[in-house]
């Protein structure tokens, strides 16, 4: 009889112990304990396909060789030497392609962040996606707007269109000035989509600030295949200089028609980085290339060890300086990578966690390393909007068939030629 109370105590006990174990809140994980995987995935959405996929190959040759020196420096460092692993999808042109290629990819390969969509349209509804699923993207497109809707996993390293129309504005002041040619007249154009239009007005708000007279402005079908009528009306209006927010193929019809009408202003400055002077313009543009400038969110030239490490690189691969996609994807890449190091950090215990990494992308405040060193200023931090504060677009222009940094000044490769040396008089 006491044998059978004792064993009946006996599983009390044990049920007790069973029932108070099971309410007991679980350890928390401590860092060492953080199981991650072999690797972070990031997601490249570029226009592979399309009439901006030269810009889109750009981007992606950019993006892996970042990545491959990210991952030769030893990864990041905070998280283990993890190492970062691409994987991408081709979003071609069209808005809604552009949806499904970021559906596509978050579900087939769960990205931790990404980098793309290059075109501005692509990017507000492809960014849709992504804030949806969280997934951090750095863009590479440029439209203000892009971060005005108070989207929190959407951040932009690059200038941003508006800084590329005030920046046009402000060098060709400044060339003007340093020529003894004072501007007092201006005409702008620019192709109907958001970027053409946004950029634009960044020309025109800084054109009114400094009371400077805007005697042509048009705004063209992005698809327009016959442009004299608005070089008929360029001339018309007599301007001391054309600002244009133009891609690839508008950009080449307007130099060629300018050419074949025999009127060229005094200088024809493009806004936005993919106009008319990079490579692949060039290349399809031959001797009309020449005297063209373009304002850009990249500086091939700077004179760092990692920006010449980066330019060398790709030339080997690409046959050509890297321009506005292979920039911006490649110090953006560093930008990411920078966050991640930092998340770590600040986040042991759940450093890939997307709240964290926003977190961590908002505290971000660069003034050295990879990033720095190959964007166009000499500091990099995210406001609110995550918008970076510090962008500026640099300008490069076309002598003697080879692409050349003129602005700023201080940083140029060789003296602006300006005004053109082929003007109409």
């Amino acid at each position: 009889m006491r044998s059978r109370r004792m064993w009946n105590m006996l599983a009390v006990a044990v049920a007790a112990i069973v029932l108070l174990s099971s309410c007991a809140p679980a350890a928390t994980p401590t860092p060492e304990a953080v199981e991650l995987s072999s690797s972070i995935v990031i997601g490249s959405l570029e226009p592979l396909t399309g009439v901006n996929a030269i810009f889109a190959a750009e981007a992606i040759a950019a993006q892996e060789i970042a990545i491959r020196h990210i991952n030769e420096a030893g990864g990041i460092h905070s998280l283990g030497g993890l190492t970062l692993e691409l994987v991408s999808e081709d979003t071609t042109d069209e808005l809604d392609a552009a949806r499904l290629a970021a559906e596509s990819l978050i579900s087939k390969h769960n990205p931790v962040a990404a980098v793309g969509f290059f075109m501005s349209k692509l990017t507000m509804g492809g960014s849709e996606v992504t804030e949806r699923e969280k997934v951090i993207l750095i863009s590479d497109a440029l439209v203000d707007t892009l971060t005005m809707r108070g989207f929190q996993y959407l951040l932009r390293a690059a200038p941003n269109s508006g800084q590329h129309g005030e920046s046009a504005l402000e060098f060709v002041v400044e060339a003007g000035e340093r020529a003894g040619m004072p501007i007092e007249t201006i005409a702008i154009l620019n192709e109907d989509s958001a970027f053409g239009r946004s950029t634009a007005l960044g020309a025109a708000e800084a054109a009114l600030k400094r009371q400077l007279p805007i005697v042509y402005q048009r705004e063209y079908p992005y698809d327009l295949t016959d442009v004299s009528s608005i070089v008929a009306g360029i001339q018309a209006a007599d301007p001391d200089v054309v600002l244009h927010a133009a891609y690839f193929g508008d950009a080449i019809l307007f130099a060629k028609t300018f050419e074949e009408t025999g009127y060229i202003p005094k200088f024809i400055l493009g806004m936005g980085g993919t106009g008319y002077t990079d490579p692949d313009s060039v290349e399809a543009l031959g001797e009309v290339a020449d005297f063209y400038a373009n304002t850009y969110s990249y500086n091939p030239a700077k004179d760092t060890p990692q920006n010449r490490k980066f330019v060398e690189e790709y030339v080997a691969e690409m046959g050509k300086i890297p321009t506005e996609g292979g920039g911006i994807s490649y110090y953006s890449m560093w930008v990411l990578a920078e966050m991640f190091e930092l998340s770590g950090q600040l986040f042991p215990d759940d450093p890939l966690n997307p709240e964290n990494l926003r977190q961590a992308a908002m505290q971000l405040d660069l003034t050295s390393g990879p990033a720095v060193e190959t964007f166009p200023t000499d500091h990099i931090q995210f406001d609110g909007t995550g918008q970076n504060t510090y962008a500026r677009a640099t300008v490069l222009q076309v002598i003697d068939g080879e692409l050349k940094v003129i602005w700023p000044f201080g940083e140029a490769e060789v003296e602006a030629a300006f005004p053109r040396p082929d003007t109409t008089e």
